[in-house]
C-alpha cells in the first residue's frame, strides 16, 4: 500500500515501479467516475431543448443554474471598454505583456500554403483558410481566467477569424468578471455573451435567436461543458475534451523542496480533481515534500481545495534513475510536465508524452499559464499520447488543391481505372476512360 504522512492530508508516497504505473493509471482514469452517466443524460436533454426552443431555453436553464435571466443575453460593448478602462495599471500592463507574447509566438504557428508541380506538369496544393465564425468558452466559477481569452481569443484572431465570441457565465447578480471583459477587449473580441455551461455550448453549436451558429468551439470547462462540446462534435469542430488539470514534476538532488511543494500546490488549487504528481530520485525529497506543503498550506486562500486535490490525486514516486522517472512520465502523459533536474534538456530530449515541457528551476508551469507564449490549453488524462495544444491550425481548416493536365492523366490513368475496378466502382473508372478514349 502507498505509504501515508502525519500531516492533516493524505498523499500517497510509492517507492517501487510496477506500483506506481498502477497509481498513475488511476489518475489517468480520474475523471470516469458515476457522475458522469447521470451528466450526460441532463447535457442531452439541454441541448435537444436548447436546439428546438433557442433563446428561451437558454434563459431558462441559465435562470435555474445561474440564478439570473440573461435579458439580454450579450455584454453591451461599451462594459467591455469600460472594464479595461478601470483596471488597475498594473493588471493592465501584465495584461498586455501577456498578449504581446502570446500573439507574437501564435503568430510564428500560422501554416504555410503548399504548392507543388508533379512529373508530368500536374498542379497539386494545400490551401489553408480560417473558418468565419469561432466560439470561445471562458469559464467562471472557483475562479476568473482572463489567461483563457487570450489562450483561446489570440490564435483566432490570428487565423484570421472573421467574428469571435465569447461565453461566459456570470454570477448571480447577472454580471461577468470585469477582468475577463478586459481581456476579451484588449484582444479584440466584441461579442461576449453572458452565458455558461451546456446551454452556452448548444447556443453556440446550433445557433439561437440572439448567439450565432459558429464553426469552432474552443475552451475549457466543467464536466457538463466538456460532455456538451463531445456530444456537438461534428456539427462544430471542437479544440479537445479538457479534463482537469494536471502535472508532473521530475525532480534530481537540484531540486528545492518549497518550489517542488509551490508547483505542485499550482495545479492542486485549480480543482478537487487537478493531479498533482513527483516523481523524483532523491529519496530525501520524498520525505521533505509533505512538510513543505502543509506549511504553504497555512492560511491558503484555497486551501479547502488543495486539500481535496493532494488527497484524491496526490501522488509522489521515488525512483531510481532519471530514466525510471522518464518511463513513469510517459506513461502518464502529463498535461504539464517540469524537468526540475541538473540537466533538463536532455531529459526533454526523452521524453515523448507531454502537453508542455517546463525545462528548469526558472521555469515554473505558472509562466506557460498566462505569458511564456506556448498556449496553455493542453491534453489531459492522457491524450497527450495523440494531442497536442490549442494552436492557430485549431481555427483554420485546408484545402486540397488538384490540376492534373492531359499528359498527368494519361500518365496515371490506367492505374486509376485498375483501382476502381477492384473496389468494385465502376463509374470512377469509366470517368477516366471516357477522358482518355
Amino acid at each position: 500500500m502507498p505509504e501515508k504522512n502525519p500531516a492533516g492530508f493524505s498523499l500517497r508516497i510509492v517507492r517501487d515501479p510496477e506500483q506506481a504505473k498502477g497509481e498513475l493509471q488511476r489518475l489517468v482514469q480520474r475523471t470516469a467516475h458515476a457522475q458522469q452517466q447521470d451528466a450526460q443524460a441532463r447535457v442531452d436533454t439541454i441541448l435537444s431543448d436548447v436546439r428546438t426552443r433557442g433563446d428561451t431555453a437558454v434563459v431558462e436553464y441559465t435562470e435555474r443554474f445561474d440564478g439570473f435571466r440573461p435579458e439580454p443575453a450579450a455584454v453591451p460593448q461599451v462594459q467591455l471598454e469600460h472594464a479595461w478602462q478601470n483596471l488597475p495599471v498594473n493588471l493592465q500592463d501584465a495584461l498586455e505583456l501577456a498578449h504581446r507574447r502570446i500573439t507574437d509566438f501564435h503568430q510564428r504557428q500560422r501554416p504555410i500554403d503548399i504548392a507543388s508541380e508533379g512529373p508530368y506538369g500536374e498542379r497539386l496544393g494545400r490551401r489553408w483558410r480560417p473558418v468565419d465564425r469561432a466560439g470561445l468558452y471562458v469559464p467562471g466559477g472557483r475562479a476568473s481566467y482572463p489567461s483563457t481569452v487570450l489562450m483561446n481569443a489570440v490564435p483566432a484572431k490570428v487565423a484570421g477569424v472573421k467574428e469571435v465570441v465569447i461565453c461566459s457565465p456570470a454570477g448571480r447578480d447577472g454580471t461577468v468578471n470585469p477582468v475577463v471583459l478586459a481581456a476579451s477587449y484588449l484582444a479584440g473580441v466584441r461579442t461576449v455573451f453572458r452565458l455558461g455551461g451546456a446551454q452556452a455550448i448548444a447556443a453556440m453549436a446550433y445557433g439561437t435567436e440572439s448567439v450565432p451558429k459558429v464553426d469552432v468551439i474552443s475552451g475549457p470547462g466543467n464536466l457538463y461543458v466538456t460532455l456538451a462540446k463531445q456530444a456537438v462534435y461534428g456539427q462544430v469542430g471542437i479544440d479537445s475534451l479538457a479534463g482537469p488539470s494536471e502535472v508532473l514534476v521530475i525532480a534530481d538532488q537540484s531540486a528545492k523542496p518549497d518550489q517542488v511543494a509551490a508547483d505542485l500546490l499550482a495545479q492542486a488549487e485549480h480543482d478537487p480533481l487537478a493531479a498533482a504528481v513527483l516523481i523524483t530520485t532523491n529519496p530525501a525529497l520524498a520525505d521533505q515534500i509533505v512538510h513543505e506543503i502543509e506549511q504553504q498550506l497555512e492560511g491558503h486562500p484555497r486551501r479547502e481545495i488543495c486539500e481535496a486535490s493532494i488527497n484524491d490525486w496526490g501522488l509522489v514516486v521515488v525512483c531510481d534513475d532519471l530514466e525510471s522517472c522518464a518511463e513513469l512520465s510517459d506513461s502518464f502523459a502529463p498535461e504539464h510536465l517540469e524537468l526540475l533536474v541538473e540537466r533538463p534538456q536532455a531529459l526533454a530530449e526523452r521524453i515523448q508524452h507531454a502537453g508542455a515541457i517546463f525545462l528548469g528551476p526558472w521555469s515554473p508551469e505558472a509562466v506557460g499559464d498566462y505569458l511564456a507564449g506556448p498556449n496553455h490549453t493542453l491534453p489531459t488524462c492522457g491524450a497527450a499520447r495523440f494531442s497536442g495544444a490549442l494552436s492557430v491550425e485549431t481555427f483554420m481548416r485546408h484545402t486540397s488543391l488538384i490540376g492534373f493536365n492531359r499528359a498527368a492523366l494519361e500518365a496515371t490513368g490506367s492505374a486509376v481505372q485498375e483501382l476502381a475496378k477492384s473496389e468494385g466502382l465502376h463509374s470512377h473508372a469509366e470517368s477516366v476512360r471516357r477522358r482518355l478514349s
